[in-house]
């Protein structure tokens, strides 16, 4: 499996956030991220956009980020009807992963040159994950990619109990 990952680029504003994610959204970018959305909220902004034109494809694990974070920004919002995360022209290989993980109900899903006026201001910055944190955020995902929709267990009970086995090894590699 590549590790190649994509490129995020991030422009915000007042409490809005446009993403543009182009590329390869994978377990390698998950943590940055990851890193980059809950920096953004902290920061105060409440409305995401991420910009899939250029995203060739979506992992689970990234996807499983995206859902946590969309889960969690539900909440914020208090359930409102309306998504503060958009999701932009997502192709139709990325559109399908949403609908058979069943997490396209947290997002709001928007086709068109909506945004392509908005120009990014910066290259998110990697964090260079350690194996650690990339094997803590990729169970984290499947976990809560589980916890979402129960026809997941099935796909991602083995991943995730791989996962958990792989973490405590590198804890335990870590208290040596």
């Amino acid at each position: 499996m590549s590790a190649a990952s994509a490129t995020i680029l991030v422009s915000a504003a007042d409490l809005s956030a446009w993403i543009q994610i182009s590329g390869r959204a994978n377990f390698a970018s998950s943590v940055d991220f990851k890193t980059l959305v809950n920096g953004l909220h902290e920061d105060g902004c409440q409305r995401f956009a991420l910009d899939l034109t250029n995203c060739v494809l979506m992992d689970s694990t990234f996807l499983g980020v995206l859902a946590g974070f969309g889960m969690r920004m539900d909440e914020a919002n208090g359930h409102s009807a309306e998504h503060p995360i958009e999701l932009l022209n997502p192709n139709a290989r990325i559109s399908e992963l949403l609908e058979n993980l069943g997490v396209s109900h947290i997002f709001k899903i928007v086709s068109g040159p909506a945004y392509t006026a908005v120009a990014p201001t910066a290259e998110a910055l990697s964090a260079k994950a350690t194996p650690e944190e990339i094997t803590r955020t990729c169970l984290e995902a499947h976990q809560t990619l589980m916890s979402i929709d129960p026809e997941n267990i099935p796909r991602f009970k083995d991943v995730a109990q791989f996962l958990a086995e792989d973490l405590k090894k590198h804890k335990d590699k870590g208290n040596l």
